[in-house]
């Protein structure tokens, strides 16, 4: 045998010794609960499904815990007063869907934020969306502050200039950085969760990054087992039609997050975000 051949078959010997010893940490999740990040309980969901109807797909799909905002903001607190063990209640910024455009534009908004703040129901702050140019807007910067000040994470669908900008003028802020950013790659969310301690990252919407064709990729699965204490999970329920394939979608998660080990898995699943939304100081645990 030759000795090339010969060190490929060591190399081959070892892995798989490797992969031997990982097995009895590695488990399957289906059964097991999910804390999901990243919903939207918006007008015309709520128009097509009841408080009912939304809890019953969420626990039908075993789903322990559900960050939701709404636009209207107060769909949110009807959910929460169905089923306020299940419901996490986000502050959404929208009124309409023309604010997502338009919301940095909004001067009265940061006093309205503080105002809906005060009965203390809410865990967080967002999903606010903006992009590079808008990275030092008065109306955000404010917006940053309270949160801060309210100690609650705040949801975030931005570039990476704007995480940047933001640690640069508030560097204690918690932010869930939404769907692993604009630029989802794994060399570039690493150089961030270095750089930023306060930073999590939900992976809602990048389930066939993370796993093309249901294989956990190689890079990011060196990732979350780098950082399995700074990634979140969420379906976000966008549209609709969203909600009516909720069950599927929980599903394509459950099936990467069951390719890793136990340990790193529920921290992903589950204990992460009990710590973000229900560990602030707003609420205890």
């Amino acid at each position: 045998m030759s000795a090339g051949i010969h060190n490929i078959l060591k190399i081959r010997t070892r892995r798989l010794v490797m992969l031997t010893a990982l097995l009895p940490a590695l488990h399957t999740v289906t059964a097991e609960p999910l804390f999901d990040t990243h919903l939207h309980y918006n007008a015309d969901a709520a128009s097509r499904y009841a408080p009912a109807k939304i809890i019953t797909i969420l626990t039908h799909s075993s789903i322990a815990r559900a960050a939701v905002t709404g636009t209207p903001p107060e769909n949110a607190l009807t959910l929460h007063a169905a089923a306020p063990e299940l419901i996490i209640p986000l502050l959404g910024a929208y009124r309409s869907t023309d604010d997502k455009e338009s919301w940095t534009q909004d001067a009265s908004l940061p006093a309205r934020l503080e105002q809906q703040l005060r009965d203390g129901t809410w865990r967080g702050i967002g999903e606010l969306h903006l992009f590079a140019e808008q990275r030092r807007n008065p109306v955000f910067l404010r917006i940053v502050e309270i949160a801060g000040r309210h100690d609650l994470p705040l949801l975030l669908h931005c570039d990476p200039a704007v995480i940047d900008s933001l640690y640069e003028h508030r560097p204690a802020v918690r932010i869930v950085w939404a769907h692993a950013g604009a630029y989802p790659y794994p060399a570039l969310l690493r150089d961030y969760l270095d750089r930023y301690p306060r930073l999590m990252i939900d992976l809602s919407m990048r389930a066939e990054r993370i796993a093309p064709a249901g294989e956990l990729d190689p890079e990011w699965e060196r990732l979350l087992w780098e950082y399995p204490d700074r990634f979140l999970v969420g379906v976000d329920t966008f549209s609709v039609a969203r909600w009516g394939e909720y069950g599927e979608a929980a599903s394509r998660i459950r099936r990467w997050l069951a390719q890793l080990p136990e340990t790193v898995a529920s921290r992903i699943a589950y204990q992460n975000a009990a710590e973000v939304f229900t560990s602030n100081g707003t609420g205890d645990k």
